[in-house]
């Protein structure tokens, strides 16, 4: 499971500047004022040889009566979902006794703290080390995240201090046949109901117990044949107890979730519009080369009209993987179910296929025949060969010269050739361009005799003109 490292201190020390330097992105709204983050951001870092996930959190003033309840909340639930927290300060303000409540608090969860002195450009870092030596943190460490300078520090300070990955060899590379699939979706999606369908109303998956919170829980199922193992980003209780259990959606268990699946299910409300969240859930299955299945639930309850009306809205918004196979079910009544998991095997079987090199060239061969690359300066890029670099999802490697020239619009020409040739459903493709080493590159260029006879007249001759 994917470890968590969250981002604590007060309001307007650079938390959510530091968390879209480490995650790449720009999710985190940045303003030079206090307060502008109130719930917690969830992102993941792929810098190090092991990603995590990230959480900004609101700015903490330290101070209780003046601290918004709600923000502190959503930090308390961040440091107690966090395996490792990393307590950012201001270096230009100094020691504050915020801080050191703060820090206290973060020292009463037990848990790594690792010191960041941010906005430290400009100061001389040992004197900043030095002054911040007090807090008695073992590790401090000087950074500047609007100038990404310091932030590969931290990584590698992180990295060792991630928990120890448990997951089991065996079941991480799918080895013994059983498929992994994470459902995940908005709260009252089905989940819940779905599962509860797939393993029989009447039986007894797990008990709402402490620990459930950030590790999703995993059930065995076995249907027509085949072995499953679901992923629950939802939580799985007796049927006596549905009514009282109320779905919680929660960043952390998704990501984690769709981090140890091979196949992931989004369901989506049939009866609701298709919502940003939804999108987001898919966003994380392609960021992480799952394969994908989307789920619409509750077909059964609208008419004709609105199902072609749900049918038009989602073929116009999901354009973006339109490899992804839509199955309409019916999580309460069961109907959907078994095409649902053909679907899913289908999925599982395009993402683990075996692809050989020399049929690979030779289908990048006739795409390139068919269609090829628009020039570059005057010049089109040659394309090769082709050879696996991986599957989960299928990774095509092609050499080949100019490569990097090559435009989005006919990379998507060449993922989608080979999707069509590989019968490739529900899986992202991902291709990598190689560019192609000259072999000539740095040698000298050695004349034969007769071509040293041939220059020496053209030389002669040239002069002779200019004469």
């Amino acid at each position: 499971m994917l470890p968590v490292v969250a981002l604590v201190g007060r309001p307007n020390v650079g938390k959510s500047t530091l968390f879209n330097v480490l995650t790449r992105s720009r999710d985190a709204l940045v303003a030079d004022m206090p307060g502008v983050t109130r719930d917690r951001h969830y992102g993941i870092c792929r810098s190090g040889d092991r990603p995590f996930v990230v959480v900004d959190t609101g700015g903490l003033s330290g101070v209780e009566d003046a601290m918004d309840v709600l923000t502190a909340k959503q930090v308390r639930l961040a440091i107690e979902e966090a395996n490792i927290l990393v307590f950012v300060v201001d270096a230009r303000d100094g020691l504050l006794p915020q801080d050191y409540v703060i820090l206290g608090e973060l020292r009463r969860s037990g848990k790594p703290i690792i010191a960041v002195a941010n906005k430290t450009d400009g100061l001389d870092e040992q004197a900043v080390l030095a002054e911040f030596s007090a807090f008695g943190v073992a590790t401090t460490l000087p950074l500047s995240a609007a100038h990404n300078r310091g932030t590969d520090d931290l990584i590698r300070v992180v990295l060792p201090l991630l928990p120890a990955d448990e997951e089991d060899a065996t079941d991480a590379n799918g080895e013994d046949g059983t498929i992994r699939v994470a459902i995940v979706g908005r709260p009252n999606a089905g989940k819940s109901t779905l599962i509860n369908r797939l393993l029989g109303e009447d039986r007894l998956i797990v008990s709402d117990v402490a620990g459930t919170t950030r590790d999703p829980i995993r059930v065995p199922l076995e249907r027509d044949g085949k072995r499953y193992t679901l992923i629950d980003t939802a939580g799985v209780r007796r049927k006596a107890r549905v009514e009282e259990a109320v779905e919680k959606f929660s960043v952390i268990k998704t990501l984690q979730s769709i981090a140890a699946a091979q196949v992931v299910v989004v369901m989506i409300d049939a009866r609701e519009n298709l919502a940003d969240q939804d999108l987001t859930l898919i966003g994380y299955a392609m960021d992480e080369g799952r394969a994908l299945v989307i789920a619409i639930n509750k077909w059964d309850d609208m008419d004709q009209y609105q199902r072609d009306e749900c049918r038009r809205a989602l073929d116009r918004r999901l354009v973006f993987v339109d490899w992804a196979k839509q199955v309409q079910i019916s999580a309460l009544h069961g109907s959907g179910l078994r095409e649902l998991m053909r679907a899913v095997v289908r999925a599982h079987a395009s993402a683990t296929k075996v692809l050989a090199s020399s049929d690979l060239t030779k289908t990048l061969e006739k795409a390139y025949e068919s269609y090829q690359p628009p020039l570059v300066h005057g010049h089109s890029p040659k394309l090769r060969f082709a050879h696996p670099g991986g599957n989960n999802p299928p990774t095509i490697v092609i050499h080949g010269t100019r490569t990097k020239h090559i435009a989005p619009a006919y990379q998507r020409y060449l993922e989608n050739f080979f999707r069509k040739r590989y019968k490739l459903e529900g899986t992202p493709i991902r291709i990598a361009f190689r560019e192609g080493e000259n072999p000539y590159a740095g040698r000298k260029k050695v004349l034969t005799k007769e071509q040293e006879k041939k220059a020496r007249r053209r030389v002669s001759d040239l002069i002779k003109r200019t004469r």
